[in-house]
């Protein structure tokens, strides 16, 4: 199962993990099949560390969903390595809910080492399949601070909307 990133700055195919990730990876293709990310910002860019999305539309304007968290699936075997995409979270273990990111290098200290809040780590869902180029110019934005936020696009960077290919139909 693929999912494609339309983004203002070109496409990001992600080829997705629903074996390792089936919680993770139900709900978001529940919310991409639903609309929910189209038009939201990647807003937060580090560069060398991670593009973060899935949160907030313009003037990052928080987007609600039904605000049930996800069981962390961290302890699937995946690591995160360049490329690959996980679920953001709060300091909670299983917090996370919509907003994921793309690694922009091997953050594998992100990775599950225990099942400790210190240890459980950030779930991998996917990986970039194509479009890494785009991924890496998103990681290259000019950020600053906006509305208590750090790390935010001084230019707006758009997911427009987000296409979910099964592979039984491809």
């Amino acid at each position: 199962m693929q999912a494609t990133l339309h983004t203002s700055l070109g496409d990001i195919v992600i080829e997705l993990a629903p074996e390792q990730a089936p919680r993770t990876v139900a709900s978001f293709v529940r919310h991409a099949r639903a609309g929910f990310y189209d038009g939201t910002l990647f807003h937060r860019v580090v560069p060398g560390f991670v593009i973060q999305g899935g949160g907030y539309g313009p003037g990052l304007m928080p987007r609600r969903d039904d605000g049930v968290p996800l069981p962390n699936e961290a302890d699937n075997g995946l690591s995160n390595r360049t490329g690959t995409v996980a679920m953001a979270r709060t300091g909670e273990p299983h917090s996370a809910t919509t907003q994921f990111f793309i690694n922009l290098a091997d953050n594998t200290f992100l990775d599950h080492r225990d099942r400790t809040p210190e240890g459980w780590g950030y779930c991998v869902f996917g990986r970039v399949v194509a479009g890494m180029d785009v991924v890496e110019r998103i990681g290259t934005q000019p950020t600053g601070s906006c509305a208590g936020h750090r790390d935010v696009p001084l230019e707006d960077v758009v997911l427009e909307r987000v296409e979910i290919r099964d592979e039984a139909a491809a």
